[in-house]
């Protein structure tokens, strides 16, 4: 395995930027970009995800960077409850909703493998 030296090169930290590119996409259309407070609360939770990643790696210690990694896990969640929002009011059509909240799912799964193995390294 490959020594990650650079945040960039964690997988988890490019899917999450795959994932803030989806909902901006997702966002500006229909409804939802009229909808400026769900929104932009999306966008920010979205957003989220790759920032604590990336600020938790920058910290150069096992114990904070899964501090910032749980704060990741927490905006992924607070976004898949805005994706429920955005389907009950049709916002988001269900194909939509699904394509979203399924690559929402795989992030947090991500980071929970994360977690676990600095979580084992650290021990």
């Amino acid at each position: 395995m490959a020594k990650v030296e650079r945040f960039q090169d964690l997988r988890v930290w490019a899917a999450a930027r795959e994932l803030v590119k989806a909902v901006y996409e997702a966002t500006a259309s229909r409804g939802l970009s009229k909808d400026y407070a769900l929104r932009d609360q999306m966008r920010r939770a979205a957003i989220s995800v790759p920032s604590n990643i990336a600020e938790g790696f920058a910290r150069r210690s096992n114990r904070e960077f899964v501090q910032f990694l749980f704060i990741a896990k927490g905006s992924a969640a607070e976004l898949q409850s805005q994706l429920y929002t955005a389907l009950d009011l049709a916002y988001l059509d269900q194909d939509g909703f699904d394509r979203l909240s399924e690559d929402t799912e795989v992030l947090s799964k991500q980071l929970s493998r994360l977690i676990s193995y600095l979580r084992t390294r650290a021990a």
